[in-house]
């Protein structure tokens, strides 16, 4: 190493991580996706209840216990749960990973944040299934999820940029605004789609009564939702032109258009549980577009602002 610059050193450091870096971000941002989707399948399965208190799936018992619920309910909730270990073997990986290629702190405090989230999530998943699924738990317990996955797709774009060289603007301040807005956007249809739910057919167990639901018009909050998911697409279409009329990286306008994409076909897949009474088999589909969509939006705004990328070499 004599005759290396500090730098030289680092960036050394680095490299030999990176793929490393790269791939549990993946993969941490596709668990954040799978437990939320696993979430989904728990409810409309009726498996909310199947382990009917926490830390223990049962009183005295840590794991299922045969006859004290259907045994397929208590399969997919203590599955659900046994994911949160998962998680957080890859996000302290991840936090490891990065610290020992001294990375920039921001990457560092996400990898905390992303630790953070994921102990919340499972004290709010506890707390749901002691508030015996109230909509209201519910429905945070799927917002920190959602938050999840937008701090882990941030950090999978992070984890390749280059830690020396200052970040700048690769679209317009504008457009940046565009997609900051378009986010914000977003978080307005999430909130309104768990208000949905929360008044919705599927409580995540037969034993949660009118009490534990939200007591308004599903049909009404639904237009509600779906004015919001208009706006929301409204926004991302005007970025895209002017994305493409502003000549940025095809990188970015690929990120855009897929995006558009990915927005209709989550539309269509509101369209249909309209039309066919929420079936269940459309539920964990309409979860699984959220978090792309979720994910793809994050993508635009983290890419407007950015650092030189990194190669795997």
């Amino acid at each position: 190493m004599r005759g290396m610059s500090q730098r030289a050193i680092e960036e050394t450091d680095l490299n030999l991580h990176f793929r490393a870096q790269k791939i549990l971000a993946l993969i941490t941002l596709i668990a954040n996706i799978g437990i939320s989707v696993t979430g989904s399948i728990v409810r409309v399965t009726g498996s909310g209840l199947g382990c009917n208190t926490w830390p223990n799936c049962h009183a005295g018992s840590l794991v299922p216990v045969e006859g004290a619920a259907p045994a397929i309910h208590q399969a997919i909730e203590f599955g659900n749960r046994l994911l949160t270990f998962i998680l957080v073997v890859l996000s302290f990986s991840l936090f490891i990973v990065v610290l020992r290629a001294k990375r920039r702190m921001e990457i560092i405090l996400l990898t905390v944040f992303i630790g953070l989230g994921i102990v919340a999530q499972a004290i709010i998943g506890g707390i749901t299934v002691l508030l015996q699924l109230q909509w209201s738990a519910v429905a945070l317990h799927f917002l920190v999820s959602i938050i999840l996955v937008w701090i882990s797709a941030l950090l999978y774009l992070r984890v390749q940029e280059s830690d020396w060289d200052e970040p700048s603007l690769v679209i317009t301040p504008a457009l940046r605004a565009g997609a900051l807005i378009a986010a914000i956007a977003l978080a307005i249809v999430v909130v309104t789609g768990t208000l949905v739910t929360g008044s919705g057919p599927h409580a995540g167990d037969a034993e949660v009564g009118a009490e534990g639901r939200l007591a308004f018009d599903t049909l009404m909050l639904t237009y509600v939702h779906a004015g919001a998911m208009y706006v929301y697409l409204l926004i991302t279409v005007v970025v895209a032109i002017f994305l493409h009329k502003s000549g940025t990286p095809k990188g970015i306008q690929r990120i855009a258009k897929l995006l558009i994409l990915f927005i209709i076909i989550q539309w269509g897949i509101g369209v249909l549980q309209v039309y066919l009474g929420v079936p269940e088999w459309a539920v964990p589909l309409h979860v699984l577009m959220s978090t792309v969509v979720v994910t793809y939006t994050a993508f635009l705004w983290g890419r407007g602002r950015s650092r030189t990328f990194l190669t795997e070499s």
